[in-house]
């Protein structure tokens, strides 16, 4: 296994490649070698196909060999989240019931990624229907923290996550409902990225007007989610609720190779609230990690107030929201399938068939003012900033936290209230590495910007992780 590759960018790898530093075979041996060395260890890639992963590394070397044109991603190779469709290999949203499941068709985000020369090798895991952000499921077990192997690598993204940390690959796709980019972001201390609706749309077949749950990436650096973005974001037919502009308004210069600059947040205005004023109930520690970046944004000339937009309605917008889409994905599988579906999955499919025209109504309203709050705190702030995951990376062994600070929860959702009640704002939010726990976990600060400000948060994000670099800690597998 090569450390000079194992700790690469992405972007760096893709140029070493077309510069024919390294082959795109080399480059897939040298992946590949790591998921035998290292997966063992963390349980994260479920499923392989090394045979065509080689016969496309193999064209993809042939095409450079000929001069011919390459897409930014050519012949880098790439496991991709469990719950998106991959034409030909099994896909199985980490479900019993599902677990011999082939789809025919790319979802939109993998038919992007190859058409700009990804190098599809396999599956990494995910919780049994992406529900809940901690990654285990009855068809693969549970996937562990690579800086901590007792504790959860968070979830629904988890998979993905722990690649990252291990050094397996530096990037990866993933898709966040109630903070599954963004929670195992935090928990791998690396970056984890929720778009704007519609930057990559939802399409035809299924629900083109779903807009709770995204999809986008994580990377061990802001630029490397920068480039996946370029690739993959952009209006598609079929999908009316696109946003008009494509991915080359992330493909600037200050997110390149060679085009490091000293951070700067002169001028930028931020909202700074570790527990939004006490609606969140955060581990201690967790919250003075958080706490502590306020002066790195300050250092950075950034103007940092402690307003932030009142989120109170978040919650029954996101309730609501989720239960509906449970119903839209998974309720007609509950009739047959009951007794091999995870009981928080039932619930959260009931909740959604149990709710009345009335608290529906409700949720459209709570959302209407939602929107309202949110236009008027970024009409003079540019960014919110707040906790990811409201605790540090906890047991594997048990299901989700029932508690923080002696506050007991009901369900499977509450601990992670710091990714849903911004999942219902519509916003962009990106988790970056802040720092860790005095027993070696990491902790993830949250950004949030406007609805459709997706660049410009991520140059705010960049900023923050060239003056920390605490993503540049790497785990001791």
């Amino acid at each position: 296994m090569s450390e000079e590759l194992r700790w690469l960018s992405m972007r760096e790898l893709a140029a070493r490649i077309a510069a024919k530093e390294i082959s795109a075979r080399e480059a897939l041996s040298d992946h590949l070698d790591r998921i035998d060395a290292l997966n063992p260890a963390i349980n994260a890639v479920v499923t392989r196909d090394d045979e065509t992963a080689y016969a496309r590394a193999e064209a993809a070397d042939r095409t450079l060999a000929r001069g011919e044109p390459i897409g930014a991603l050519h012949g880098v190779p790439m496991t991709h989240k469990d719950t998106h469709d991959t034409a030909g290999m099994r896909t199985t949203w980490g479900s019993p019931i599902m677990a011999e499941r082939f789809p025919e068709t790319d979802a939109l985000i993998i038919a992007r990624l190859k058409q700009a020369g990804i190098n599809t090798t396999g599956k990494t895991n995910v919780p049994e229907f992406a529900a809940g952000s901690h990654t285990f499921n009855p068809v693969f077990g549970t996937t562990l923290n690579p800086y901590d192997t007792t504790k959860s690598a968070s979830g629904s993204s988890g998979g993905v996550g722990a690649v990252l940390a291990a050094g397996i690959q530096a990037a990866g796709d993933g898709s966040d409902m109630g903070g599954s980019l963004r929670s195992p972001a935090s928990f791998n201390n690396v970056v984890g990225f929720r778009p704007s609706n519609g930057r990559i749309p939802h399409t035809l077949p299924g629900d083109p007007f779903a807009w709770l749950a995204q999809s986008g990436f994580m990377a061990r650096t802001v630029s490397d989610v920068a480039l996946l973005m370029s690739v993959a974001a952009g209006p598609e037919p079929g999908a009316p609720g696109s946003i008009g502009e494509s991915g080359d308004v992330f493909d600037l210069p200050e997110f390149g190779l060679g085009n490091e600059r000293d951070p700067d947040l002169r001028g930028v205005r931020i909202g700074f609230s570790p527990d939004l004023d006490g609606l969140l109930p955060v581990e201690t520690e967790v919250a003075e990690i958080v706490a502590s970046t306020a002066a790195v944004f300050s250092t950075l000339g950034a103007d940092v107030t402690d307003r932030i937009p009142d989120l109170s309605d978040a919650d029954e917008v996101f309730a609501v929201r989720r239960a509906l889409d449970f119903v839209h994905s998974w309720a007609p599988l509950l009739t047959e399938h009951r007794d091999r579906m995870k009981d928080s999955v039932v619930w959260n499919i009931e909740m959604g068939l149990k709710l009345t025209g009335a608290e529906v109504v409700s949720a459209d309203r709570a959302r209407a003012r939602l929107h309202g709050e949110v236009e008027r705190f970024f009409a003079d702030h540019d960014v919110l900033v707040l906790t990811t995951s409201q605790v540090l990376p906890f047991d594997a062994s048990i299901e989700y936290p029932t508690s923080i600070n002696g506050i007991e929860f009901d369900n499977y959702l509450e601990w992670m209230r710091a990714l849903c009640v911004i999942s219902a704002t519509g916003c962009p939010a990106i988790s970056v590495p802040a720092g860790f726990s005095e027993s070696g976990l990491p902790v993830g600060v949250q950004l949030v910007a406007r609805p459709g400000d997706d660049v410009r948060l991520l140059r705010i994000a960049q900023a923050f992780e060239a003056a920390t670099r605490v993503g540049q800690r790497h785990p001791l597998l």
